[in-house]
């Protein structure tokens, strides 16, 4: 039988999602939109896309969600984006009431599924998906660190003038301006990059690295990045239906890992066809230790705003 992934939110990030899902020629595909026609109208583009490429992958889009049965995998990136000067915590009211309603229906069409959160403010959003479903955290969990850390690397990459595929960057702790980009565990070709950079640059690439998500929002006026988190959530998706026991970083409920529970924090995760199949702790230095107590305590204030 072939893999099944449905898409809840065939915006931007939704559809870019598909995209790249559609190039690994890994499952069929259904888009799932509240706007009348458009997500027919993106699938029906990408259908059309698939001879060009030579990929067989059958896509669908749908106003309605009984087109979501019998999905392996369900993202999620229903909701509102951020605009300039919104912080990812503006989002929490407006963005709770649609994940809710979301994940019910979820739960009413595909309840073995495996569901990936990709809607912000993220951290939060999965604290709510785990709650509301009741479902076991290794089946809910969300995209944010792969992300993250794919914007390290690329600033890593751009200031040594080296390969993507030479940089490997290690971030944990909440999606928002206090994650915790971790230097030491950071390398290019094996080596930490505390040996290839002064400490002012790795300063600068951690801090872009924060405010990565702004930056595009900034630039981009309306709307918010959409190329790499479709990828991201893309590459945890092929670790799963491939069984690949990948370790990436995801926002994961804690239950007592790093010293911490019932919370939905980054922290790295081996990735398999069961979901989230282990939760891997690292040891951290007393510095790195305060700046995940800094972002656990951002993320409890954020949280603080959800009406459960």
């Amino acid at each position: 039988m072939r893999n099944k992934v449905s898409i809840i939110g065939a915006g931007m990030v939704g559809s870019t999602a598909a995209h790249w899902l559609a190039i690994k020629e890994i499952a069929d595909l259904v888009l799932v939109d509240i706007i009348p026609d458009m997500p027919m109208g993106k699938a029906l583009d990408l259908t059309e896309a698939m001879p060009i490429e030579w990929l067989d992958v059958k896509i669908e889009g749908s106003n309605t969600y009984d087109a979501i049965e019998g999905s392996d995998v369900v993202i999620v990136t229903a909701g509102v984006p951020r605009k300039p000067g919104m912080s990812r915590e503006d989002l929490v009211g407006t963005n709770q009431k649609i994940i809710t309603d979301v994940v019910e229906n979820i739960m009413k069409y595909a309840p073995d599924s495996i569901i990936i959160l990709v809607t912000n403010p993220l951290d939060t959003m999965v604290y709510l998906a785990k709650k509301v479903t009741g479902l076991p955290r290794e089946r809910v969990f969300g995209q944010a660190g792969v992300l993250d850390s794919a914007r390290m690397r690329a600033f890593i990459a751009m200031e040594l003038n080296v390969s993507v595929e030479n940089v490997h960057a290690f971030v944990l702790g909440g999606h928002g301006d206090e994650m915790v980009p971790l230097p030491r565990y950071s390398t290019v070709a094996g080596i930490p990059i505390t040996h290839l950079l002064p400490k002012e640059k790795i300063e600068a690439i951690v801090e872009r690295t924060r405010k990565g998500g702004g930056e595009i929002v900034n630039l981009l006026k309306k709307g918010s990045a959409f190329y790499a988190p479709g990828a991201a959530v893309a590459q945890m998706t092929e670790a799963i239906l491939k069984d690949k026991k990948q370790i990436l970083p995801c926002s994961v409920y804690l239950e007592g890992e790093y010293g911490l529970s019932d919370i939905a924090f980054g922290v790295p995760a081996k990735l398999g066809r069961g979901g989230v199949e282990e939760v891997i702790e690292i040891e951290l230095t007393d510095e790195e230790k305060e700046a995940m107590k800094r972002s656990e305590q951002l993320l409890r204030s954020t949280m603080s705003h959800l009406k459960l």
